[in-house]
């Protein structure tokens, strides 16, 4: 593989998008507890499927300064794709509401 980033960025873009424009929007709406529910599970997802594809490669992963391994790039990457969105969403739909006791 050329660049092992790219396959996982775009695994990583594929389910959040899945997860924030079809799946939350249907199934969880503005319950903040679904969401946390099923973005572990989407989280799970990308980490199986780049585990599948990277575990026992030893392949390296560039972030910027330093390389990283499979697990932490896809974890690491997801992360800071996903805040951007979850904001906007949480913000749309008020979940931050279901939060308060």
């Amino acid at each position: 593989m050329e660049h092992p980033e790219v396959i996982v960025l775009c695994l990583n873009v594929v389910i959040i998008c899945i997860a924030y424009f079809i799946i939350y929007p249907k199934f969880c709406g503005s319950n903040g507890n679904k969401i946390v529910n099923n973005d572990l599970l989407a989280s799970g997802v990308v980490l199986i499927v780049s585990g599948s594809v990277f575990w026992g490669t030893g392949q390296e992963f560039s972030m910027l300064f330093f390389s990283l391994n499979w697990f932490w790039f896809t974890l690491l990457t997801y992360g800071i794709m996903e805040i951007p969105l979850m904001l906007w969403y949480f913000k749309k739909h008020d979940v931050w509401s279901s939060f308060k006791v």
